[in-house]
């Protein structure tokens, strides 16, 4: 009898410490197999090396790639603490589809009760998005933007065929829009949703490992 093969690992991979501070629980152990929260640094081009370089390694060959952190929601209406479920990301470079969007929506409903779920575009940008320009992204379809998913998965796929996401939390909208990039700390509410959320990429990551009927 052949040995079982190893379980597939994860690979979550956010930007700012205070992202990986809020990961940082329950690293380990979970369901699906071994799991890594990376930390890519801040931008497009610090994320795509990191990721590049952190799927180098045969260990993670087979990784499945998740993209997380903080966002600038696009859409009037949004709030800080609400999450959004990327069905595909974009940058200039292209686009790159999601797997299993619908199976996060359902987690993160049950895993942070009360808290809105958008889904669509995500895209990408190399600085913070500030005023007009949250019209003019939103106007091209997305509903919310950051700096380091797209690359991120565009990352991920050039290495290999595997299964991504992107789910980001909102940290500042039309609404309620950050002074600077240092105000983050004080988004209370994003932080704690954003620690809240790996059961829910845990189960995305288990149900990938399960045989297709």
């Amino acid at each position: 009898m052949s040995p079982r093969p190893a379980p597939a690992p994860l690979l979550i991979a956010c930007a700012l410490g205070i992202e990986q501070l809020a990961l940082r629980r329950r690293e380990h152990g979970t369901p699906g197999g071994p799991v890594t929260v990376l930390r890519t640094g801040m931008g497009p081009a610090a994320a795509e090396r990191s990721v590049t370089r952190m799927l180098a390694d045969p260990a993670l060959g087979g990784a499945a790639v998740l993209a997380t952190g903080f966002c600038a929601g696009l859409a009037p209406g949004m709030h800080p603490g609400d999450l959004v479920v990327a069905g595909e990301t974009r940058d200039p470079r292209g686009s790159v589809p999601c797997a299993g969007t619908e199976l996060l929506v359902k987690e993160l409903v049950r895993t942070v009760p009360g808290r809105t779920v958008h889904t669509g575009p995500l895209t990408g940008s190399d600085h913070v998005v500030r005023g007009h320009e949250r019209s003019a992204l939103l106007a091209t379809g997305a509903i919310a933007a950051d700096m380091e998913s797209a690359a991120t998965l565009l990352a991920a796929v050039r290495t290999g065929e595997r299964p991504v996401a992107a789910v980001r939390v909102v940290v500042d909208a039309p609404e309620h829009e950050l002074v600077r990039i240092g105000t983050v700390r004080g988004g209370i509410s994003a932080f704690r949703v954003l620690r809240s959320v790996l059961p829910a990429f845990y189960e995305w990551h288990r149900s990938l490992l399960l045989p297709r009927r």
